[in-house]
């Protein structure tokens, strides 16, 4: 149980509804800051404008999948007004209070390294990462079935990248009888891509793989895909970029050879969100119910 604690929860989607009602049900107090519109109660919480919220009493703060801009504004699509997190109200709070966050960029860096509050990102960890890429390969099959007049059984599919999404979405083609091929740097990789009857090729050789590709899909965030690999693929392929912002395709040439490409950001909050928000609920929650017992144990030492 999270009794007594009290938690800011700040911005966000569909997501942050699970994790408000999950941490409620823990008996945490919640303070929801972008949540005007929302036209639905959660019993031990209670709606204020960010600059009300009493931040020196939060032992949390959470924020939503993409963190902050980097001017401090948090997205919510709860609201119309412009919710804002600065390094004033994280040095209200007490020492312990940790934040947490999907991503983080230079802004949110700085202001929790100035006030040296502790800060959590959750789409590195592992078990985030990995539960999440099984709603992100279901969205790249949405988009790949949106975006051709071809099945995926039987088509041609390149998936560059075999880490925690790479490996979900080329088992996820590879199960609907698409010719799946994926690249990779590691030797391991290989190895473990051809025992799970795929077909392995190093990344070098991608100009050559991609000659008779009908949908390529992207998990690596740098530039892999650039104009000298494009110029390679046929006009129908399509590419899925799976990749964090800015993606690594080249999509202006994409978009001069007349190829389909979509930089498919936040896929789990699109395509699945109460899966997605559950995911980060269970997490948070056990984060949470760690940091509990944690200060406990140091107050009674």
């Amino acid at each position: 149980m999270l009794t007594g604690m009290q938690i800011a929860v700040i911005g966000g989607d569909a997501r942050e509804l699970e994790i408000i009602t999950s941490l409620t049900e823990l008996d945490a107090k919640l303070f929801l800051a972008g949540f005007e519109q929302l036209n639905r109660a959660f019993p031990g919480a209670v709606k204020e404008k960010i600059e009300d919220i009493p931040f020196h009493e939060m032992d949390a703060v959470i924020l939503p999948a993409s963190g902050t801009n980097e001017e401090g504004v948090v997205e919510t699509i709860f609201s119309d007004e412009r919710v804002v997190l600065t390094k004033d109200m994280l040095q209200a709070a007490p020492e312990h209070c940790t934040i947490y966050s999907g991503i983080s960029n230079q802004y949110l860096n700085e202001i929790t390294k100035k006030t040296n509050r502790k800060l959590v990102k959750l789409f590195e960890r592992d078990d985030v990462a990995i539960y999440n890429s099984i709603p992100t390969a279901e969205g790249a099959i949405m988009i790949a079935i949106q975006n051709t007049d071809f099945t995926i059984h039987g088509s041609n599919v390149v998936v560059l990248g075999f880490g925690r999404v790479g490996m979900s979405v080329s088992r996820a083609f590879h199960r609907l009888g698409a010719n799946t091929k994926v690249g990779a740097r590691k030797s391991e990789h290989l190895a473990r891509i051809s025992e799970m009857g795929m077909t392995p090729f190093f990344l070098k050789d991608l100009k050559k793989v991609v000659r008779n590709a009908d949908i390529v899909i992207n998990t690596i965030p740098h530039l892999i895909i650039t104009a000298a690999v494009i110029a390679n693929m046929p006009s129908h392929t399509i590419i899925i970029d799976l990749a964090s912002k800015p993606g690594g395709t080249d999509f202006r040439y994409a978009e001069k050879r007349g190829i389909k490409a979509t930089l498919a950001l936040g896929l789990p909050g699109m395509v699945a969100p109460k899966t997605a928000g559950q995911i980060l609920a269970n997490v948070l929650a056990k984060l949470l119910k760690e940091d509990v017992y944690q200060r406990k144990g140091n107050s009674s030492s």
